[in-house]
């Protein structure tokens, strides 16, 4: 039987609609939020600026599941939200470990930490450094990565295939379209050499 949690900060909830042209649930994996699912037709979505969001699977019980934080830590060590990386990734990691799954298994995949915005705090290095750090001290092996650089980024992630589509939105008229309308678009695909990541314009 499919079934799926979705933990969030108060008042944030997920966004779903449904892809006429594919048949499957998309589901917008907002700020502050995390969701898992063992459902093959949710296709689990997100745009990035600076934010990190982590993709995350075991291939053996079939859950997987998307997280997107905004900050690596929150000041004076309050860190108990989603907003912040840490609790975010062990939100999605223990979501995932409550439903059988094992840390040996899982298969980690993290997108975002762009420095979208000229003249400010380099928030997405930091996003970046965080993450990294974070599973390099969990020893949790990173199975793909897109990190850093100037531009946002939409990505799709496929939590019981592990697959995962991204590209970089240059555009940032397009950026916050993407944000705020849920709406399908024909893409053509292209291989990556990031492993089971797949890059689409």
């Amino acid at each position: 039987m499919n079934a799926r949690a979705i933990v969030a900060s108060p008042g944030q909830s997920a966004r779903r609609y449904l892809d006429q042209g594919t048949g499957l649930t998309m589901v917008q994996v907002q700020q502050g939020d995390c969701y898992v699912t063992n459902d093959p037709n949710e296709v689990l979505c997100t745009v990035l600026g600076s934010c990190v969001a982590a993709c995350v699977r075991d291939e053996a019980i079939g859950w997987g599941g998307m997280n997107h934080f905004l900050l690596p830590e929150g000041a004076n060590g309050a860190n108990l939200c989603m907003r912040y990386g840490g609790f975010a990734m062990e939100q999605l990691i223990n979501g995932i470990l409550a439903r059988g799954g094992k840390r040996e298994r899982l298969e980690i995949k993290v997108f975002g930490g762009a420095n979208v915005l000229a003249n400010m705090w380099a928030v997405g290095d930091a996003n970046a450094e965080f993450i990294e750090r974070f599973l390099a001290n969990e020893g949790l092996a990173l199975a793909a990565s897109h990190l850093r650089g100037k531009l946002a980024r939409k990505v799709q992630f496929f939590p019981v295939a592990g697959k995962v589509r991204m590209r970089e939105l240059a555009d940032r008229t397009e950026q916050a379209r993407e944000n705020f309308v849920p709406e399908v678009r024909a893409v053509r695909m292209r291989a990556s050499a990031a492993g089971s990541v797949e890059l689409f314009d």
